[in-house]
């Protein structure tokens, strides 16, 4: 019983440093990508705003579906040559966090966006 007992606040420790990790490598886009342009030179192109879901399962420690850059990105980057001020939000919306409060944190679903600039395209003509 005190094996238990002292074996708890590290078992408790793991949990809380597994998580649902992401990572997300620009390498493989074939374009170059940039999270941010100069100063002073905003990027020209059209902007783009891509938004895919990542599901984890028994607290972040499986992954069902990961989010792929590439696969997001493939339609945005027909014709483009580069992508410039690229911006990923990873959030759980209230119907995430529904899910996985009434999975106990088995499924653990998340929303990636993607934001950026297309460089290489003309800019959409403003209405």
């Amino acid at each position: 019983m005190r094996r238990t007992r002292d074996a708890a606040p590290l078992l408790l420790l793991l949990v809380l440093l597994v998580g649902c990790v992401q990572t997300f490598d620009a390498t493989t886009l074939g374009v170059p990508a940039a999270l941010a342009s100069p100063a002073g030179q905003p990027p020209q192109g059209p902007r783009f705003s891509v938004t895919t879901r990542a599901v984890f399962g028994i607290w972040g420690l499986l992954r069902f579906r990961d989010p792929s850059l590439r696969k997001a990105l493939a339609a945005q980057l027909v014709g483009g040559s580069g992508i410039a001020d690229l911006r990923i939000r990873v959030r759980s919306r209230w119907s995430d966090l529904l899910i996985t409060g009434l999975t106990l944190g088995l499924i653990v679903p998340r929303s990636v966006t993607y934001e950026g600039v297309v460089t290489g395209l003309p800019a959409p003509a403003a209405p």
